[in-house]
């Protein structure tokens, strides 16, 4: 990690950098979500994407609509968080996409359906979307979902969440090159497809790793993705109280909630020129 000096040396721009942090996955479990309310009530996070079929949903939302966060439609394909979703495994729905044999109107349903949800929980649109294992990206899901929020939310600023990578030059190879593979999965098009119908997206994305990280090695990530970070970027992570039955990355959620809750925190944004402040604001 440089000193304070040596970021400023590097991101020769005005000083505090906004960055937006995002907790994905709120309504998965119970853990999840409180682990979540505690980081934006510390200030930690300043957006909150929600699963609209997530078990735990409904029964924080309303907590969650009070604090001071964005709160975004977490688009999900992969998850059977429902009986009645459409949705498909990664490496299936990823062949699917790219081969163009996703079936248009059953991925417009699920969309629709999702924004339904979520207005019917929260009693509004959502300040943005990104998408579960970034979906969101994927060609055909891509366009109808543009074609949806054109459709649904003419003229209002809803953003999207860009996978475009930052310089990370301090994160191990591996987790460059994951991020490098997301990115690639559908970075440029979304970019292109969201400018074309004049609807914002953050600058680059930082939190991708491998899931497996001791709570330091958690922490010198953290630390490499602020020294890294630009105005207009977004971090994202995937905290937790508690682990959940059948959940992969339970024990790594809660290394990050660990992390992300560690009252050193507001000293590593301060050392980065950073603050973290809401998507409009980035």
């Amino acid at each position: 990690m440089g000193s304070a000096n040596k970021v400023l040396n590097t991101f020769p721009e005005a000083f505090p950098k906004r960055i937006a942090i995002c907790a994905d996955d709120f309504g998965m479990a119970t853990g999840i979500d409180e682990a979540i309310l505690e980081l934006s009530r510390l200030g930690r996070l300043s957006a909150v994407s929600c699963l609209t079929s997530g078990p735990a949903l409904r029964h924080h939302s309303a907590a969650l609509a009070q604090l001071p966060v964005d709160i975004g439609l977490h688009l999900n394909f992969t998850e059977s968080l429902a009986a009645d979703q459409y949705h498909l495994p990664l490496a299936r729905l990823l062949a699917a996409c790219y081969t163009r044999r996703l079936p248009p109107l059953l991925v417009a349903s699920a969309i629709g359906a999702q924004f339904d949800a979520f207005e019917a929980i929260f009693g509004r649109p959502p300040a943005f979307i990104d998408g579960h294992q970034h979906v969101h990206q994927l060609p055909v899901i891509r366009e109808l979902l543009l074609e949806s929020i054109g459709r649904r939310y003419p003229g209002q600023v809803i953003w999207l969440r860009s996978t475009q990578t930052a310089r990370n030059s301090t994160v191990a190879l591996a987790d460059r090159l994951k991020a490098r593979l997301i990115a690639r999965l559908g970075a440029r098009p979304m970019r292109r497809l969201t400018t074309a119908v004049g609807l914002p997206m953050n600058r680059h994305l930082l939190g991708v790793y491998r899931f497996s990280a001791s709570c330091e090695q958690y922490r010198t990530l953290l630390q490499a993705w602020f020294a890294d970070a630009g105005s207009g970027d977004l971090l994202m992570c995937h905290p937790a109280l508690s682990a959940s039955d059948g959940d992969p990355i339970g024990g790594q959620r809660m290394r990050e909630f660990a992390v992300l809750s560690d009252k050193q925190f507001p000293t590593w944004i301060e050392a980065n020129g950073l603050t973290v402040s809401r998507l409009l604001s980035v």
